[in-house]
């Protein structure tokens, strides 16, 4: 019988409903401020650098300096980062639960703050169900630099047709392909059911 996909998993946007704009609008009057800040000052890029590696007092430090009238929303990117996380994706817990309880080893590759990882181990008990776990901010590589997909195989001993990698990034699933993995993009905890049970793993249909 042949051995089943093992499954690596992303974690911002598959477990964790992770968005700026929770917090940046209630720190703004209007939706179009908010955005506004969103798109030109705490915007993705420059929150992909802490997933890089970048401290979070460097990067609040130097943001702050360049828009100083912002820096109290500056600031609150850092210290109330977690109401941009009001949830986690039950649909996909139950999917990681069912996966453990048949024996099957899970494993993460995250595009995730060093520093927001070891705060939020503690507070988030289904990080410890993992069997391992490649952190971008560790690593200092970020998905989808095939780089982060070649650290995790290599250490765990996987070859990359042995894994099964799930995100919601089309641009991460794309490296993952490239890198060799099946690879599933993430919209919906009922289409990943779906989507793994087609490839045979051990899941409820």
């Amino acid at each position: 019988m042949t051995s089943p996909l093992i499954p690596v998993f992303d974690l911002g946007g598959v477990f964790i409903d992770w968005n700026p704009m929770y917090l940046f609008r209630k720190l703004f009057d209007t939706e179009e401020q908010a955005q506004w800040f969103y798109d030109n000052v705490c915007t993705p890029d420059w929150n992909l650098a802490f997933d890089a590696g970048v401290s979070y007092a460097e990067g609040v430090t130097r943001k702050c300096a360049e828009h100083p009238k912002y820096w109290r929303e500056i600031q609150a990117f850092d210290a109330r980062w977690e109401e941009m996380t009001p949830r986690l994706f039950e649909g996909t817990m139950a999917i990681h639960d069912e996966l453990i309880a048949a024996g099957l080893p899970t494993y993460a590759i995250t595009n995730f703050s060093w520093e927001k990882w070891g705060s939020m181990l503690g507070k988030w008990p289904f990080l410890e169900k993992f069997d391992g776990v490649v952190v971008s901010g560790i690593e200092k590589i970020v998905k989808p630099d095939l780089r982060i997909y070649q650290i995790f195989c290599e250490r765990y001993g996987f070859e990359p047709a042995q894994c099964v990698f799930i995100d919601d990034n089309p641009h991460n699933v794309e490296g993952a392909e490239k890198f060799g993995m099946k690879a599933l993009r993430f919209t919906s905890s009922e289409q990943l059911r779906n989507d793994l049970v087609s490839l045979g793993l051990p899941l409820k249909n």
